[in-house]
C-alpha cells in the first residue's frame, strides 16, 4: 500500500540538505543518538496527514458493510503526489507545506476579531528555495463542471430581457478565467513578494497537474479550454507539469539517498574559545577518574567553610529564616547545585575524557588507515607536528583572570600559566611550561601538542578576511577538503552580531557575549574548526543565522557533501569542565 510505503520512506528519509557542519561530542547528543539529520520542516505534518488517511482507510476496509457504504472520500492521491514530488524535486528540499502571505494585506491593520487573510500554499520548497512546487489533483470531470458553471452565468446574462439587468452586478466573465488561472496568479504574486533569501531573485513556480489531461481518450472529458488554461499558465511564466510521478522509482531513489552518510572531522588547526581554555586547565580534565558516580558525588561535597560562607551571605541578603532553610537543604541534597554539576561533569569525563577525545579526533587526521605505521594505538609528538591550537587575546585574558583569581585551585593556576607562559607570574621556558602543564595529570607529558597556544594578533579579524574555499593551515598549507558554505554564513552572522554590540554582552542575544562571537568569527574566517564547551552559545548563534534569513545559505547538497568525503566541522561541541579543584572535598585541609 502506497500510504504505508510513504510512512516507511519518511522514517528513513535522509535530508537532501547537509545540516550545519557541527561535530557534537557531548554526552547529551550521544545519549539521544543525534546524527544532526534534522527533518525537513513540514515533514512531520505530512507524516501525520498520511497516518490519518491510512487510519480512515483501514477502518473502512475492516467494516464488513463497506460494500454497501458510499465511496470513501480520501486525500491519498494528493498525499502520494506530494511525497513523490519531495523525492523527485531538485535538491535540497527546504520545507513542505509552507504558506506565504500577501505583505500588503498582512501589513494593514486589522480590526479585532477579523480573520487573517488567506495565504498562498507551497507544497514543496526545493532547490535551496529557488523553486516553488504546487500540487493540484483536479480531474477533468471537476474542471468541466467548473467550466459549465461559468457557461451558465454567461447564458443567463445573455438571455436576460430585464432592461435593468445591464446596471446590476453580473457573474458573467468579461475574459477567460478559472480557478487554476487564479491559483497561478496568486503563486506568481507571492513569489515576486518573497525573493530567494539573500538575493533579489524571484523563485521559479512549478504547478504539477497530476490528474488533468488536456487530450483525454474519452471525448466526454474533452474541452479545448483545458488545454487553453495550461497554455495561459505557461504564458504567465509558470512551469506546468502534467501527470503523476513514478512513485516506486522515487522510493528507490530515496532508499539510495538514505544509505549515504557524511562524516565530520576537525581541521588540523583548532580554534579555542574561553570555555575550552577553562576545560583544558580544569582539575576534572586531569585528575584520576572516580570509580563510580557515587564516588564522583562524594568528591565534590562542599567543605564546611563553603557552607558557612554561603550561610552568612544568605543571612545578610535574605535573612535568618532563609539561612536556616539552607542548613536543612544541605542535609537533604548533599551540598548544592554546584557540587552536583561538578559531579556530573566528572561522570561525563569517565565516559570519555576531553583530552582523549581531542587526541583521537586529531590522530585520525594525521594518521590515516593507509599509513604504514597505523597499527600503533598511540601517536608520537612528531605525528602532531602540523597541529596547532589558537585563541583570541580576549579569551586568553579572561581565562587568566578567572583562573588566577580565587576560583582556580593551585594546579589549575599552574596549568593556565603554562598555557600562556608569557603572562605567567614567573618567566618560564617552553620546556618548563610543558612540564608544569602535564605535572600530576593522568595523561603522559606531550599527550597533545597544546603548548604553546597561539594567539591571534587582534580581537577581531580584518573585514577583508573571508573563509577559504578549502581547509588550509597556517601559511596556506592546504588540507584538501572543501569547506561548507556554512563557514561564510557563520562569519557574516558573527560580524552582524558584533556590529550591534554596545557593551560586552551583545544586544542581539544575551547568551552571546562579545568575546564568544569574536572566537567564532576568527575560526570561521580562517576556515578552522572552533572547539567549544558552550552549547548554549552554539544554539544562540544558529538562531541568529536563521533570523538573518541566511538559513538557506548553508544548503550544501547532501550528495555533494558525500562525494567530498569527510566534511570539515565548523564547530565542535564537547561537554564543559569547570574549575573544580577548590571544591574537592578530598583535597581540603582538616
Amino acid at each position: 500500500m502506497q500510504l504505508q510505503d510513504i510512512l516507511t520512506g519518511i522514517k528513513n528519509l535522509a535530508p537532501s540538505v547537509a545540516p550545519p557542519p557541527i561535530l557534537d561530542s557531548s554526552c547529551i547528543a550521544l545519549e539521544k543518538g543525534e546524527d544532526r539529520n534534522e527533518s525537513v520542516p513540514g515533514l512531520r505534518s505530512l507524516r501525520d496527514a498520511v497516518r490519518r488517511d491510512l487510519d480512515v482507510l483501514e477502518r473502512f476496509l475492516d467494516d464488513p458493510r463497506n460494500a454497501h457504504l458510499p465511496p470513501l472520500s480520501t486525500n491519498a492521491p494528493y498525499l502520494i503526489a506530494v511525497w513523490s514530488e519531495v523525492l523527485h524535486a531538485p535538491p535540497p528540499v527546504l520545507s513542505i507545506w509552507q504558506t506565504y502571505y500577501d505583505r500588503a494585506q498582512t501589513g494593514m491593520s486589522r480590526k479585532r476579531g477579523s480573520q487573517k487573510p488567506p495565504g498562498v500554499k507551497i507544497d514543496i520548497l526545493a532547490d535551496s528555495g529557488r523553486r516553488w512546487i504546487r500540487i493540484n489533483t483536479t480531474k477533468n470531470s471537476r474542471m468541466l463542471a467548473e467550466l459549465r458553471e461559468i457557461d451558465s452565468y454567461m447564458t443567463d446574462s445573455e438571455d436576460s430581457e430585464d432592461p435593468e439587468a445591464d446596471t446590476l452586478p453580473s457573474l458573467a466573465q468579461t475574459q477567460f478565467d478559472n480557478s487554476l488561472l487564479k491559483m497561478g496568479r496568486e503563486l506568481l504574486a507571492a513569489a515576486k513578494q518573497n525573493p530567494i533569501p539573500g538575493t533579489e531573485e524571484t523563485p521559479t513556480v512549478t504547478l504539477r497537474l497530476t490528474r488533468l489531461d488536456p487530450s483525454p481518450s474519452d471525448e466526454k472529458e474533452h474541452d479545448p479550454r483545458i488545454a487553453k488554461t495550461i497554455q495561459e499558465l505557461q504564458i504567465m511564466g509558470i512551469d506546468v507539469q502534467i501527470g503523476e510521478r513514478d512513485f516506486f522509482a522515487a522510493a528507490e531513489q530515496a532508499a539510495t539517498r538514505s544509505s549515504r552518510a557524511v562524516s565530520l572531522e576537525p581541521t588540523i588547526h583548532v580554534n579555542l574559545d574561553l570555555s575550552i581554555l577553562i576545560a583544558l586547565v580544569s582539575d576534572i580534565t586531569h585528575s584520576p577518574l572516580p570509580q563510580s558516580a557515587e564516588e564522583a558525588a562524594l568528591r565534590f561535597v562542599p567543605p564546611p567553610e563553603y557552607r558557612e560562607w554561603k550561610k552568612k551571605h544568605i543571612e545578610a541578603t535574605k535573612g535568618l529564616d532563609a539561612a536556616a532553610w539552607l542548613d536543612d537543604a544541605d542535609v537533604e541534597d548533599g551540598g548544592g547545585k554546584h557540587s552536583r554539576a561538578l559531579a556530573a561533569q566528572a561522570v561525563q569525563e569517565m565516559r570519555r575524557g576531553l583530552l582523549q577525545e581531542i587526541h583521537d579526533r586529531l590522530t585520525s587526521l594525521v594518521r590515516r588507515p593507509s599509513d604504514e605505521d597505523s597499527t600503533s594505538s598511540s601517536c608520537s609528538q612528531s605525528d602532531f607536528s602540523a597541529v596547532q591550537f589558537w585563541t583570541t587575546p580576549e579569551a586568553r585574558d579572561r581565562c587568566l583572570q578567572i583562573v588566577l583569581s580565587k576560583i582556580g585551585g593551585p594546579s589549575e593556576k599552574r596549568r593556565v600559566e603554562a598555557l600562556f607562559p608569557a603572562h605567567a607570574s614567573l618567566p618560564m621556558t617552553a620546556e618548563e611550561a610543558e612540564e608544569a602543564y602535564w605535572r600530576d595529570s593522568r595523561y603522559p607529558r606531550g599527550f597533545l601538542p597544546l603548548l604553546p597556544i597561539k594567539v591571534y594578533p587582534t580581537s577581531e579579524p580584518d573585514m577583508a578576511l573571508e573563509p577559504p574555499s578549502h581547509a588550509r593551515g597556517e601559511g596556506g598549507a592546504a588540507e584538501g577538503a572543501p569547506l561548507s558554505p556554512f563557514f561564510g554564513q557563520l562569519a557574516q552572522t558573527c560580524r552582524d552580531v558584533l556590529a550591534q554590540q554596545t557593551i560586552p554582552l551583545t544586544r542581539a542575544n544575551p547568551k552571546l557575549t562579545a568575546h564568544t562571537v569574536q572566537s567564532l568569527l576568527w575560526g570561521a574566517v580562517r576556515g578552522w574548526t572552533t572547539l567549544t564547551a558552550n552549547k548554549a552559545s552554539v544554539k544562540a548563534i544558529l538562531r541568529e543565522v536563521k533570523a538573518a534569513r541566511m538559513s538557506h545559505g548553508w544548503a550544501w547538497n547532501a550528495a555533494e557533501a558525500h562525494e567530498a568525503g569527510a566534511q570539515k566541522a565548523a564547530l565542535w561541541v564537547v561537554d564543559p569542565r569547570s574549575l573544580a579543584e577548590g571544591m574537592r572535598s578530598d583535597l581540603m585541609s582538616p
